[in-house]
């Protein structure tokens, strides 16, 4: 049995009994919050939760982006039919549309591959190696120098850890005030089980994404598989189903309001520790930048896809992704507005520097110098956000992207291994493989130029000092939106690389082979690397500043926080977390409330017969006439469709399994509410609300339905006769 190690900064922290459902908590903190676990209603031993191989937690997973449970000892995994998107698209043709139609395999063999790229991560070990990690750090080391010493030693750790079938990464908390080693099975043959239409897994589309009341059955489910013997592998016709140790079990009376509940997931980001300069950032440049780029995006793919279907196809699982950014970046700016978070953000900082004044000494003195040095750290950094933008939007072309990966691989393979940088290691080659095979079902010519156009059209208009002479060189006189299409349309002309094969030929060639090509796409990738390398050594040099810097704030805020007795938990980093609270509904503004829990009432009175409220048949008459199977709530008096909870989640939560007291299945987290989408610099315990598919719901759908008794059989849920 393994267990967590708590960090020597999160040993110390001191949590609040009042404010503890705030947070995103690690594993290894729900002891030190045992009473108020207890108090929300949590049945187990809350010491279990910090053992990740056994139950409940061994039995959660990540997808790289989303989490995922297994839910029966064939291997087969839960999550939402958004995270399961992917691989719908994956496998559709207009002709054979799985996103609007939806899939079931009745047999293992039915069931089909996922994109090269899809893996599941189960998590076995998360060790603390903070005194490893900086221990070569010295006080008078250039920013440059303290970032490849800490790169030098985690690559060093992770070597150590990773066998065969596991990867190891080190995770960063507190900006660098502590780092942990975490240890995952890497699953990389993942297989598409069944997912309902469209019209239940995404019913209420775009309109109704983060917001209450809701009716969408978000889930779906895949397949983990492995070699015949047992070992991590990529897809082949006689792998088997993976046996994992724990599988979650159903709570099929599902939970009524103010049960406890928790999420167990994979949060990819919160912002809860930034500075007032860099709320201010996100308020006046980052969100309507990114929401401004992101309209224009869709607006590509949707001309093109107007006239020919096979685009909305290949670009269905980007389209869905940028239509959800764009709502929620637009509920950030609202939320932050409304919450005044700069202001608020100003008053604790000077708080803090108030309470460091007031300790007095040199140690804190020193304190706020270094919380000073970081303000003109963030503005140093914030002083090139449209260079960095724009060459971050160049690299997404599918055909220049590959291109320049294909070259810098080339010339990192030449080093040795530890030596090569992060991303073009040989444990990285397998992702890099698997991102270049799968673009040939996303990728579309057209629309990859168009895109191109778009991003160097907005290069362009940088200051000359911030552009790369070699892609000016190329570029020539072309300064205008069609003159650079011209050149792009050239560069493809004269490149190959939007064939599989090509890529693949060019992943296995050496650095002299790719030298040696005229292909004009990897003619132009060698041109403007080096002066992407300068820029990228910059860009390390600043972040190893910040590694000096960040942490030197998070010690004063964590000792500021400790003295008041409130809560210090990580931000959100892609690692496992816990977040528990009950479900309970919500009053968001003056004269409105709204219930815990939606039903199939609400699917009824927003039916259209149009999508996205364009609910089967089928569903409206089983509603109509009653016919449940025994999965309606007694309290409700009918079938639940959706609920909330006062749980504290975000993105890469999607997915996780909300689970009772007693750690039982009883719905998926996939959304928040609109209050909460500013959660991510702010929570709000009175707003902030999660959303969850009700397992009552989940069920019904696929017993009387979509008619999926295998799988219910599977998870050794009894099939309810339909009256």
């Amino acid at each position: 049995m393994r267990r967590l190690a708590l960090t020597a900064a999160m040993s110390a922290v001191i949590v609040s009994q009042a404010h503890a459902v705030e947070g995103m908590w690690q594993p290894a903190q729900l002891p030190a919050i045992a009473a108020t676990l207890k108090q929300h209603g949590l049945q187990l031993d809350p010491k279990t939760l910090t053992d990740l191989t056994a139950y409940p937690m061994g039995a959660i997973v990540s997808l790289g982006g989303c989490t995922a449970s297994f839910v029966s000892p064939e291997g087969l995994i839960v999550t939402n039919h958004h995270c399961g998107y992917g691989a719908l698209q994956y496998n559709s043709t207009p002709q054979k549309n799985l996103i609007v139609d939806g899939f079931l395999a009745k047999t293992k063999a039915e069931e089909l591959p996922g994109s090269p790229d899809m893996r599941v991560f189960v998590t076995e070990e998360i060790r603390d190696v903070t005194r490893e990690i900086t221990a070569g750090l010295a006080s008078d080391m250039s920013g440059a120098a303290r970032y490849k010493a800490i790169e030098k030693a985690i690559k060093q750790q992770v070597k150590q850890c990773e066998t065969e079938g596991y990867r190891c990464d080190v995770y960063t908390f507190h900006g660098g005030y502590s780092y942990q080693l975490i240890k995952q099975l890497e699953i990389k043959d993942v297989r598409l089980v069944y997912a309902p239409p469209e019209s239940i897994g995404k019913f209420g589309g775009d309109i109704d994404n983060w917001m209450w009341p809701r009716h969408t059955g978000d889930f779906s489910y895949l397949r983990a598989y492995v070699s015949k013997e047992g070992k991590s592998a990529t897809y082949a016709k006689d792998n088997v189903p993976y046996h994992p140790r724990h599988v979650l079990k159903l709570n099929p009376a599902g939970v009524e309001q103010g049960d406890y509940v928790m999420v167990v997931g994979y949060p990819g980001r919160t912002n809860r520790y930034r500075l007032a300069e860099e709320v201010r950032n996100a308020i006046d440049w980052t969100y309507p930048t990114q929401i401004k780029i992101y309209q224009d995006t869709l607006n590509i793919i949707d001309a093109a896809a107007k006239s020919r279907p096979d685009v909305g196809v290949k670009y269905a699982s980007m389209e869905a992704g940028l239509n959800n950014y764009l709502k929620n970046f637009g509920g950030q700016l609202e939320g932050l507005r409304r919450a005044e978070a700069v202001d608020v953000k100003r008053a604790q900082e000077a708080q803090l520097e108030q309470w460091l004044h007031e300790q007095g000494g040199a140690d804190h003195a020193a304190l706020i110098d270094d919380i000073a040095a970081l303000r003109k750290a963030i503005a140093e950094e914030q002083s090139t956000r449209e260079r960095d933008l724009d060459l971050s939007l160049i690299r997404r072309s599918a055909v220049f992207g590959s291109a320049l990966r294909l070259v810098r691989l080339s010339q990192e393979r030449a080093k040795p291994d530890l030596e090569r940088d992060p991303g073009y290691q040989q444990r990285d080659e397998v992702r890099i493989e698997g991102a270049l095979k799968q673009m040939e079902r996303r990728y579309d010519a057209q629309v990859d130029q168009r895109m191109l156009t778009y991003a160097l059209a907005r290069y362009v208009t940088l200051p000359a000092s911030q552009r790369l002479p070699a892609l000016d060189h190329w570029l020539g006189s072309a300064n205008t939106e069609a003159a650079i299409g011209d050149k792009v349309a050239a560069l493809y002309a004269g490149s190959k690389l939007g064939d599989t094969q090509e890529r693949m030929k060019w992943f296995h060639a050496d650095a002299k082979a790719v030298d040696a090509s005229t292909d004009s796409m990897l003619e132009l990738a060698r041109a403007v690397q080096p002066q992407l390398k300068q820029i990228e050594d910059a860009d390390d040099a600043r972040a190893g500043e910040m590694t000096k810097l960040r942490p030197r704030y998070m010690q004063a805020m964590i000792a500021w926080k400790n003295a008041q007795h409130l809560p210090v938990y990580p931000d959100a980093n892609s690692s496992l977390r816990v977040t528990f609270g009950n479900v309970q509904g919500v009053a968001p503004r003056d004269g409105v409330s709204y219930s815990a829990f939606t039903t199939v009432r609400g699917i009824v009175e927003k039916n259209t017969g149009v999508s996205p409220f364009d609910a089967p048949k089928a569903e409206i008459d089983a509603i109509k006439a009653g016919q449940f199977d025994g999965y309606a709530s007694p309290k409700l008096g009918t079938l639940p469709v959706d609920f909330l909870a006062d749980l504290d989640i975000t993105g890469g939560n999607s997915g996780s399994p909300a689970m009772d007291a007693n750690g039982r299945l009883v719905g998926l987290a996939f959304d928040g509410n609109w209050e909460s989408v500013s959660g991510d610099w702010l929570f709000n315990p009175s707003l902030n609300r999660s959303i969850q598919v009700d397992v009552r719901y989940m069920l019904w759908v696929m017993h009387q339905l979509d008619h999926a008794d295998n799988l219910l059989d599977e998870m050794g849920v009894s099939v309810k006769a339909t009256p």
